[in-house]
């Protein structure tokens, strides 16, 4: 029995009995035993109830192709490329890159796990087994990249429109490519990661493969071993997490519309959107990057997507994503 076929034998949160698992599986309870070992290793609680098994805290689904272009709206699944669902990958972004020309327009590829999800910045992405929502979607533009200035922040109000339709409330951006739970709600801290990876000519056709991290349903170790406040659905959704093949669905079809909307408009689209959830406008901000460090206050973005910072003397200055890291003085 592979990790994953013992996750989805769990799945229901219901308890089942070693021996039980063992017998399904073939294999001795003491294998069994050193899988349920791997898979908390790999951030996934699941609990010993003695005689009665194993159990996980709550019940998950585990990501099924068919479901979630089940959930789709009529017509949009024949605009996908592709619509993958994958076990374990390195990264479901590196997936995309390997594919190279081969790779339709609008791919999209799932993962239950990823042995090397990537953040901004080179960080990693803890990604543990059937708990969260790992995705990466390519899309290719005829323009070059100029056009696709403020692609990261549009995408992060994509994501919180997926997360009105899936009536979950709560949640802002803060710039570059971060979705956070809005402080003074309950857990508050990151709910979401962006990454935008451009290929192709700087004049010319080229292609952008995007990947989000959505913390679906984390746990306090996970918390812990991400080094910073950080959110789920599950909290924001009042303790109970909505259906992982839903909110994959919901997210998808928030993605396809709103890239086909940046590719007829570019930033502009999102511009209004992104100011009413902007968690950076109108705070104390201190910057540290290319410019060196300095303090300002932030003054929403710009028609390109930079972010502005009032200075103390009135000036603004407008800072570009790769150049700075932004925290609250």
């Amino acid at each position: 029995m592979q990790p994953l076929q013992l996750l989805a034998s769990l799945a229901s949160g219901q308890p089942v009995s070693g021996a039980g698992l063992a017998l399904q599986a073939g294999v001795t309870r003491a294998a069994i035993w050193k899988q349920v070992e791997g898979l908390r290793a790999r951030g996934v609680p699941i609990e010993a109830h003695g005689a009665a098994g194993y159990q996980l805290p709550w019940p998950l689904q585990m990501l099924d192709a068919e479901r979630i272009r089940a959930g789709l709206p009529a017509g949009l699944a024949r605009a996908l490329g592709a619509l993958e669902v994958h076990g374990e990958l390195d990264s479901t972004s590196s997936e995309l890159q390997r594919r190279g020309a081969a790779a339709g327009d609008l791919s999209i590829v799932l993962a239950e796990t990823q042995t090397a999800g990537r953040g901004r910045r080179g960080r990693v992405w803890l990604s543990p087994p059937g708990l969260n929502l790992y995705l990466s979607c390519l899309k290719r533009f005829d323009g070059g990249f100029a056009a696709l200035g403020g692609l990261s922040l549009a995408i992060g109000v994509i994501v919180l429109r997926a997360l009105k339709d899936l009536g979950v409330a709560g949640a802002g951006l803060k710039w570059p490519n971060d979705v956070l739970a809005m402080p003074g709600e309950a857990g508050a801290g990151k709910l979401a990661g962006i990454l935008v990876e451009l290929s192709g000519e700087y004049q010319g056709p080229c292609a952008a493969i995007i990947g989000i991290g959505l913390n679906v349903r984390l746990t306090p170790a996970l918390t812990l071993q991400a080094g910073q406040p950080a959110c789920d659905l599950a909290t924001l959704a009042g303790g109970v997490a909505p259906d992982r093949n839903r909110v994959a669905a919901v997210l998808i079809a928030a993605l396809v519309a709103g890239l086909q909307q940046f590719e007829r408009h570019g930033f502009a689209a999102f511009v209004a959107d992104y100011a009413q959830s902007d968690l950076l406008r109108g705070q104390p901000l201190r910057l540290n990057g290319a410019l060196g460090v300095f303090e300002g206050v932030g003054a929403g973005v710009d028609e390109r997507g930079a972010l502005l910072v009032r200075l103390d003397d009135g000036s603004v200055r407008r800072i570009d994503s790769a150049d700075v890291t932004v925290r609250h003085a």
